[in-house]
């Protein structure tokens, strides 16, 4: 049978881990146009720019690229604009809306679900650095009630429901009263290699700069202690955290994935300070052989083991990194080890997972799907 595939996600306006996972979809599917609410397309990944990417009527609004968030209620209307009538797959990527899709009832909806959306379960935590009145700001939150209810329906209306990680799953459960299967999030490993210099004298981090990844922390605890500290990225939080960091600490904006990988492979470890569903930069830093020192908490309790890969502190605070940063320099570390480590977590692995829970939810169909980069090619139809 030839399947009719469309790939769903929220928004495609910058450049992470989730918008990397659709990297892998498009790869895994090239003739399945790619449906979501807005598009930035200078910001789109390389492995994007050949994609059919459909974006809706709120592309159209004006400045919507620079205030995104602030229209966090109209996505639930653009998202169920979106005709799905001539497709028998639809695979959503999806941390807020794209699995409240309107799924016809010949089709199999499979759902990769980074996190249940933020800002309706944790509204506080995600408007916490968007600079608006008060007010707006409590008329916003008084929205996220019959948005949560919307989440939760839908969700019920998916086919199959994948996490990203353990916590995932959990919230999963603890929201939607769901069950999920989990599947990692894929890392180009081969992308990576092990230097044969030796490390460089800093410490690395690789992030958007906005609050809630706690860079603060560990620009506190290196400037404390003395110790070199780069910082690769850009965000609204970057000002502040300019004023608070000390002579040791260098901010670099954004850099080539090149570039990345060159600071990658020569830093003495990256610094993951935040709570992450996943985090797909701490293994990219492990496929070049350096070690990471993460929050205990969220996505890094799949990815860190300490002593192999990394080591965790307890408590979100600069005192723990410090007490961390200073065991760190007390141990000694095999990169061909950490890399090997890294590996489980490859392209390979995500397509052969993702393809396996998809072809148990389409059985019902009477049919198998072909595998398209680890086997045969995917049919479509027209």
């Amino acid at each position: 049978m030839n399947y009719r595939i469309a790939i769903v996600h929220d928004y495609l306006n910058q450049m992470g881990g989730a918008e990397r996972v659709v990297g892998v979809m498009h790869k895994l599917f090239p003739e399945a146009p790619i449906y979501t609410t807005i598009v930035d397309r200078e910001k789109l990944l390389p492995e994007l720019r050949d994609a059919d990417i459909r974006s809706t009527w709120m592309q159209r609004i004006p400045n919507i690229l620079r205030d995104f968030k602030l229209y966090f209620w109209l996505y639930p209307f653009a998202v169920r604009s979106m005709d799905f009538e001539n497709y028998d797959i639809i695979i959503s990527s999806s941390s807020a809306y794209a699995k409240g899709i309107r799924k016809p009832d010949q089709a199999v909806h499979l759902c990769y679900c980074h996190s249940p959306m933020r800002f309706a379960w944790n509204f506080d935590g995600y408007i916490e650095n968007v600079k608006v009145s008060r007010f707006r700001k409590i008329a916003a939150k008084w929205l996220t009630f019959p948005l949560r209810l919307w989440d939760k329906a839908n969700s019920k209306q998916v086919d199959r429901l994948i996490a990203n990680s353990s916590v995932v799953k959990e919230r999963i459960n603890k929201y939607y009263g769901l069950e999920s299967s989990v599947i990692y999030p894929p890392v180009e490993v081969e992308r990576f290699s092990i230097s044969e210099e030796a490390p460089g004298d800093y410490f690395l981090i690789v992030s958007r700069l906005v609050s809630y990844k706690k860079i603060d922390i560990a620009i506190e605890a290196c400037s404390r202690l003395g110790r070199k500290l780069l910082i690769v990225g850009d965000g609204d939080d970057r000002k502040r955290l300019e004023a608070m960091a000390g002579p040791t600490v260098q901010f670099l904006g954004r850099r080539s994935d090149e570039e990345v990988t060159r600071y990658m492979q020569g830093c003495r470890a990256l610094l993951f300070p935040g709570l992450e569903d996943f985090g797909i930069t701490p293994l990219e830093a492990n496929a070049c052989g350096r070690p990471v020192i993460a929050f205990q908490a969220g996505g890094a309790l799949d990815t860190i083991k300490p002593g192999l890969n990394g080591l965790f502190f307890k408590q979100q605070n600069a005192g723990d990194l410090i007490e961390a940063l200073q065991t760190f320099e007390q141990q000694q570390w095999n990169p061909q080890l950490i890399r090997e480590h890294a590996e489980t977590f490859n392209e390979r692995y995500f397509i052969e997972r993702l393809l396996s829970s998809l072809q148990s939810a389409i059985d019902p169909m009477g049919s198998s799907i072909k595998h398209y980069g680890v086997g045969a090619g995917i049919h479509f139809g027209g």
